[in-house]
């Protein structure tokens, strides 16, 4: 099935880039893990010109330390109506949400899995979500699930072979 490549990719954090754990020590510090093949997505992405936008119930500089760092477009944190962010960020991108593509897991995820042009949600999602979703990963969040969501859309409409010549053109002139 092929598709039409997204103006815009968005994501879930808890649940797709991570376990959905929280993680905390002794002393109140909360941690997070990261599967760094998320990264190789999000690298795609830019080398496509597709901008990225993180949107997250929660508030933590753990994910804004980890969007910086792969230098991600949009990252809105402590979100409660992920549409609407969604939304105004289509508006002033000048684009619909139907030329946009979502990945999330979880019940406030819904309403944006059902208006995006494409939507997936990751493997270990509930099933009352991940009906709203187009796709289901094979991967659970994470696991690589936001890499092979990525990675499906780029194949499906064509475009995986170039963004691995850009990757790999990046890599050469870098070396030089």
């Amino acid at each position: 099935m092929s598709i039409i490549l997204p103006k815009l990719v968005m994501t879930d954090i808890d649940g797709v880039w991570t376990d959905g754990g929280m993680y905390y020590d002794q002393t109140g510090n909360e941690w997070k893990k990261f599967n760094t093949a998320d990264g190789a997505g999000v690298l795609f992405l830019r080398l496509l010109g597709i901008p990225v936008a993180i949107l997250t119930g929660e508030k933590t500089s753990i994910v804004e330390n980890r969007a910086n760092k792969l230098k991600v477009d949009y990252v809105f944190q402590g979100v409660r109506n992920k549409l609407h962010v969604a939304t105004n960020l289509c508006t002033e991108l000048n684009i619909s949400l139907s030329e946009t593509a979502y990945i999330g897991d979880d019940i406030n995820d819904i309403p944006l899995l059902q208006a995006a042009g494409i939507s997936c949600s990751p493997a270990n999602a509930p099933d009352y979500v991940s009906c709203h979703a187009q796709f289901t990963t094979q991967l659970k969040g994470g696991d690589g699930a936001f890499r092979e969501f990525v990675e499906s859309i780029l194949k499906r409409s064509g475009a995986l072979d170039e963004a691995l010549k850009r990757y790999h053109e990046a890599m050469m002139a870098h070396d030089k």
